[in-house]
Parts: C-alpha cells; sequence; structure tokens
C-alpha cells in the first residue's frame, strides 16, 4: 500500500517560507500554490503545506500553537548519508534557521536539526541500517 503524507504548516510570511526551502533545495507544485498556501515537495509520496496563518485557521478549531514558544510538532526528514544531513542542516542555518537541539551521533544514527523561520522543529536523520547493531 503506497500512502502519500500531507504535513500541514502555518507560517506567518509565505514568501519567506518559500525562499528558506528553496534555499534547502526543496520545490513547489505551483498546481496547489497561491496567496494563502503552497505545497513544498519533500518526496514522490511527501509533501509539506505551507499555509498563511489566517487561512490555516480555518482547518481546525483549536488555537493555532506559536512554534517558536510550544512544539506541537517534530517533522523527520531520513535523509541517504551524513554528508547530506550536514549539507542540509548548513543550508538551513544560512537561510536564517535557528539550532533547535544538539548533534546527534550515535553509531548508526545521525542527525541534526533546527528550527525554521515560524519556529517548526525539523530533524534531518540519517539512519546506516548497514551498521552492526548493538
Amino acid at each position: 500500500m503506497s500512502i502519500k503524507t500531507f504535513i500541514n504548516l502555518a507560517v506567518k510570511d509565505l514568501d519567506k517560507s518559500v525562499d528558506f526551502f528553496t534555499a534547502l533545495g526543496f520545490s513547489f507544485n505551483q498546481e496547489f500554490t497561491d496567496e494563502n498556501a503552497t505545497c513544498m515537495v519533500i518526496s514522490d509520496d511527501a509533501y509539506a503545506m505551507l499555509h498563511v496563518e489566517s487561512f490555516f485557521s480555518q482547518f481546525t478549531k483549536k488555537e493555532l500553537v506559536d512554534a517558536t514558544k510550544a512544539t506541537e510538532v517534530l517533522v523527520a526528514l531520513g535523509l541517504e548519508s551524513r554528508a547530506q544531513v550536514d549539507e542540509m542542516a548548513e543550508k538551513a542555518f544560512a537561510a536564517g534557521a535557528q539550532p533547535a537541539n544538539e548533534p546527534m551521533d550515535e553509531g548508526p544514527m545521525y542527525g541534526k536539526s533546527f528550527q525554521d523561520l515560524d519556529g517548526h522543529i525539523w530533524e534531518l536523520i540519517h539512519m546506516d541500517l548497514s551498521a552492526p547493531q548493538a
């Protein structure tokens, strides 16, 4: 069974968010993009819908979380190598991201994390499944 995943995130400034994630190497599906939202392509089966806060609030009865003050979700991306983790983290920080947690290097699991412009936490993880397990 193939399941597509759509992560929905509220953002304060859609244009700045698009610029930020473009700097990290992501593309956007223009078919699902307007002044209220955009569809960021993570992979063939995973997408992040970035919605301006006023538009996002139409999809929930709950109060929106200020991601700079509270955490509702951690978005983890599994990358193919340690080098890809380092490269994307460097791009994120160069584009204005803030550190989220200390880097992780636990044998076969390697990762770095950052807070995007709206405070959402993104974890970049590489799992070396060929490494011996303890």
